[in-house]
């Protein structure tokens, strides 16, 4: 742990050192970031999920500049290069910029017309000028000729010295950084057409002529155009006007007006357009990249958070159905724990005949398996299936579920897995039930990338993305519990402290010797040691003799909450159950060394409600009947949505046609709104006004401003 560093990111976060101290120690000894917000509060001052992550993130930016510091300073004392000056530079340089800048003159490098003239004699030339005497340029260059080094004339060898002086300049430190500023200050972000691609690149005539300062653009508008640039339409420039890096870079190093400060003059233009604009212009564009990554994949983790948080209807047994029109609909009836009763396909949306028959399988399977809920994907015939099992008056709950991804669940080596025998079709109805009864435990054997609910997600930092999603979905299984007994591979993979390994050793133990009777059952699964237990025990649920093995108190805490017991002349049990008994328990008693207010709040919140699920509670959410096509729609109609997708321009609404409408983040609401995130989530129902219709391109423009209703 390098104090230095938890002295700096403290700074920056305006926390206690203590506190970053305490987070980079857990996490250096392995502690999950669920782990540490739930059960270290006492040592992090009840830091939260976003803070921990936050820490541990810039620590990990701190240990990879330390490397790069050290791998410079071998570089440099290797190579005999290294100076006590030198050396107090690359120390001092708080960033990765800074040490770059500091370490270009002497970094090794391909030939380069400056080291041709230095092969060339040339360096003393370039020097005098420099020097900027007001000597004859001439004069200083004839000593220089000569024709078997390849320097012919006089006008070469200045050529030669204009070179070097180019690149010494182009790498100055000091330089670089009043002109990287100005690049801040004052860069634009210019777009246009590559000639000849207006119909092929139509998807970005937007950004056709576009011209905006880089310090303004937002995330997702830069993320477009490094798309349309990448695919060969749009032509990209991210730099100040030439002449303003060129009147910058001759105030800090013209120091007269001689012949040979002419001389430097040339090559510092020459140096500017050639060499330091383009190289800073790269790093410029790399920056924005980067905001615009982080960005993007904010925008992604909250509405995966958003998707994977989403109500759960329960356990209850449910006939799905992936709906299709000329290969009619995939049926499937699982029972209440997702398991697979029976399969079937039925044609409801064609002839009146096929119909009939597909009502009346309908109704036999929901009397036979006595079924609870129907859930109906929204992909091709959804709208149109969904109608079909509302007309047969079942008398059932009738969901509309989002199938983005169920397909590539189908064709995965979990899918196949789960139902070797079964056709890629069947897997997939199997999937948007489950969703259904519980749509954390089924979408974490997605890709989040497959869900559809990010933003640019393919063109981002794709390792910040995993690691981000891969933490949001943490973040969610282990907010919610996990009930070891009846849990997938899958799920008990992003349990705090498993991993792939020990959630398939957990899986294999648990087949081969049955349902574990208690959580410290789990030590006796093959290599979960003591770490790993004391990171995933409080996360996951055991309904057995122990019943603080379906709550979240920590088995290390077990031995408190039975002295609490006690204490008010009681068991563990009534605690659980009897809030008289819990009434008679003084938490400033049990304040010590280490468990503090913080940690015996939880546990007394946690014995009020044991295993309590942070999910909002499942509601039916049904469209506007009616209006289940695009042509169905009217300007000003008022209907109820679903939103599928956040982003940084405004959210995505389903309304029930096939194709999400568009709210832009200026009709989100009635006031202003800088961030949509902080108005809409993702699965939140609302409602929506039809502004504008585009059939030709079926698109369509809502709004939410005036309206009131829907469910936050």
């Amino acid at each position: 742990m390098n104090e230095n560093h938890c002295r700096h990111i403290a700074k920056d976060m305006s926390l206690a050192v203590s506190q970053v101290s305490a987070v980079a120690q857990l996490v250096g000894e392995g502690a999950t970031v669920p782990f540490v917000a739930r059960y270290r509060k006492e040592a992090t001052g009840s830091l939260d999920e976003v803070a921990v992550a936050a820490i541990r993130d810039r620590l990990e930016v701190l240990a990879e500049l330390d490397k790069r510091r050290g791998a410079i300073l071998s570089s440099l004392e290797e190579r005999g290069l290294l100076t006590p000056e030198l050396q107090a530079a690359v120390d001092s340089a708080s960033d990765k910029a800074r040490l770059e800048d500091v370490y270009l003159p002497y970094r090794p490098k391909r030939r380069t017309r400056a080291s041709m003239a230095r092969e060339r004699g040339l360096e003393p030339l370039a020097q005098a000028l420099m020097a900027q005497r007001g000597r004859d340029p001439e004069g200083l260059a004839r000593p220089f000729v000569a024709a078997g080094k390849g320097v012919p004339d006089v006008e070469a060898a200045l050529a030669g010295a204009r070179d070097i002086l180019a690149e010494g300049m182009a790498e100055d430190p000091r330089l670089r950084a009043a002109v990287r500023q100005l690049f801040i200050r004052r860069g634009r972000f210019v777009s246009k057409m590559v000639k000849g691609k207006e119909e092929a690149g139509a998807t970005y005539r937007d950004w056709f002529a576009w011209d905006e300062p880089l310090r303004t653009i937002p995330g997702h508008r830069a993320l477009a155009m490094f798309r349309g640039e990448a695919e060969g339409f749009l032509s990209l420039c991210l730099r100040p006007i030439e002449d303003e890096i060129l009147e910058l870079a001759r105030r800090s190093l013209v120091r007269g007006q001689g012949p040979d400060s002419q001389q430097v003059e040339a090559a510092l233009a020459d140096g500017c357009k050639r060499l330091l604009a383009p190289s800073l212009e790269n790093e410029i564009r790399a920056e924005v990249k980067t905001r615009a990554d982080a960005e993007a994949i904010r925008v992604f983790a909250s509405n995966l958070r958003g998707l994977l948080l989403a109500p759960p209807l329960g356990q209850k047994v449910v006939l799905a159905l992936d709906p299709g029109f000329r290969t009619g609909a995939k049926l499937t009836v699982l029972d209440a724990q997702g398991g697979l009763l029976h399969h079937a396909t039925i044609f409801p949306t064609t002839s009146a005949g096929q119909r009939e028959a597909a009502a009346t399988v309908v109704k036999d399977l929901c009397a036979r398996f006595k079924v609870q809920a129907v859930a109906v994907g929204n992909g091709t015939a959804g709208r149109e299936t969904e109608a079909f099992v509302r007309e047969l008056g079942l008398g059932l709950q009738v969901v509309l579920v989002n199938e983005a991804g169920a397909s590539i669940y189908s064709a995965s080596e979990i899918a196949r897995r789960e139902f070797p025998d079964l056709d890629l079709t069947v897997r997939g109805a199997v999937s948007i039930g489950r969703r259904l009864m519980d749509p954390l435990a089924e979408l974490v054997k997605l890709d989040p990338k497959s869900i559809g609910v990010g933003q640019y997600q393919h063109d981002v930092d794709q390792a910040g993305l995993r690691r981000s999603l891969d933490d949001v979905v943490m973040s969610c299984v282990n907010a919610v519990g996990v009930d070891v007994n009846t849990a997938s591979q899958e799920l008990l993979t992003f349990v705090s402290g498993l991993g792939p390994g020990l959630a398939k050793n957990v899986v294999e133990h648990r087949d081969e010797h049955g349902p574990f009777p208690s959580r410290v059952a789990l030590r006796k699964v093959k290599r979960l040691g003591p770490k790993a237990f004391e990171q995933a025990g409080g996360f996951l649920r055991v309904r057995g003799e122990e019943p603080l093995d379906s709550s979240a108190v920590h088995p290390e805490r077990y031995t408190l909450v039975r002295r609490m017991a006690r204490d008010a002349k009681c068991t563990p049990a009534q605690l659980l159950s009897d809030p008289e008994a819990r009434a008679r328990v003084r938490l400033e008693d049990y304040v010590s060394e280490d468990v503090g207010l913080p940690t015996l709040t939880d546990i007394m919140a946690e014995l009020e409600k044991p295993g309590r699920d942070p999910r909002a509670a499942f509601s039916a959410f049904a469209f506007a009947e009616g209006v289940n096509k695009v042509e169905d729609l009217e300007l000003g109609m008022e209907l109820p949505g679903i939103v599928t997708n956040v982003t940084k321009f405004g959210a995505f609404v389903d309304i029930g046609v096939h194709r999400d409408g568009m709210v832009h983040v200026s009709q989100l609401a009635d006031r202003f709104v800088a961030d949509p995130a902080a108005v809409v989530t993702v699965g939140q129902e609302v409602l929506v006004r039809v502004v504008e219709v585009d059939r030709q391109r079926s698109r369509i423009a809502l709004s939410m401003r005036g309206l009131v209703g829907g469910k936050g």
